[in-house]
């Protein structure tokens, strides 16, 4: 397995969510489990390359679909890619559309969001650790743009931008839940993409998100209401594509990011170093060695 200051185990990882339990075209050469302060993550990480490049494929609900939203083990997951070396995600995620225009079969590359979740641990810090990571633009732009490049080119309707709406379930909205989203003016709704844009931010890493859309909540006047029947129908449908897309980006992605996401924490912590638990700064070196160096 990579370590930090070792030769990346993967430059770059993609997180799948539902209907996309691997990634086609991963020459796979390991298969891992690591160890976290916060647990194991989702599944078991696949390692191998795609387009020669390191990559590490992570089943957000684990295979066979076992976790619900809310029991995502957010922390652990970010955490274990962070020590395997990775610097940029592509999370590839089932949403509905609260627009018209925005149909069924459609990809999106979101650029906003707002968390209506409830009670999910949604940061590193704490126990005598404090820091505030910048999150006004949650996703990386430069990774987001390559992903609608891609999509682009393999011919998918997508639609770059717009604002995605995170919320608990694992019940779908209520109708007027549904109609008040989009007064808010948002353009997709999912279950997932909170915590992990917030706990990418405070990684340091560069996060994206591959947005497919199944249905149309339950707004739409005509359409039929989501089910989850619906909802794996047009998953389906879109597999092909979507994994398409993310082997598109991969091949294309030069070096290294140059972006903002890799140094979020530079003016984002407040507590000094001499006054960290020993135990607090153990358990974050994965994020901070860069800051601070190595853990004692």
């Amino acid at each position: 397995m990579g370590e930090v200051g070792a030769q990346p185990a993967a430059e770059l990882a993609v997180i799948g969510g539902t209907g996309f339990y691997e990634l086609p075209g991963l020459t796979v050469t390991d298969r891992v489990h690591v160890p976290t302060p916060w647990g194991e993550p989702s599944s078991a990480i696949t390692l191998g390359s795609v387009h020669g490049r390191r990559v590490a494929f992570l089943a957000r609900h684990d295979a066979g679909h076992r976790l619900l939203p809310g029991e995502l083990p957010a922390r652990a997951n970010i955490y274990a890619l962070k020590r395997l070396g990775v610097s940029r995600i592509i999370a590839v995620s089932a949403v509905g559309s609260l627009r018209e225009e925005i149909a069924p079969l459609h990809a999106v590359v979101p650029d906003q969001l707002i968390d209506r979740t409830r009670g999910r641990d949604s940061t590193f810090f704490g126990e005598g650790m404090v820091a505030h990571v910048g999150f006004a633009d949650p996703f990386c732009p430069d990774l987001s743009t390559a992903l609608a490049a891609a999509a682009n080119a393999e011919g998918a309707r997508v639609h770059r931008g717009g604002t995605l709406v995170v919320i608990e379930g694992p019940a779908f909205s209520t109708r007027a839940e549904s109609q008040l989203y989009r007064s808010w003016g948002a353009s997709i709704i999912g279950m997932t993409a909170l915590p992990e844009a917030k706990l990418a931010r405070e990684a340091e890493l560069c996060y994206a998100s591959l947005c497919f859309v199944t249905d149309y909540d339950v707004w739409h006047e005509t359409a039929a209401d989501v089910t989850v029947q619906l909802v794996l129908e047009h998953l389906a449908q879109n597999a092909a594509r979507g994994k398409a897309i993310v082997s598109r980006v991969i091949a294309g992605l030069d070096g290294e990011p140059d972006c903002e996401c890799g140094r979020a924490l530079d003016h984002a912590l407040v507590t000094a170093p001499h006054l960290v638990p020993a135990s607090t700064r153990r358990r974050l070196d994965a994020i901070l060695a860069r800051h601070w160096g190595d853990a004692p």
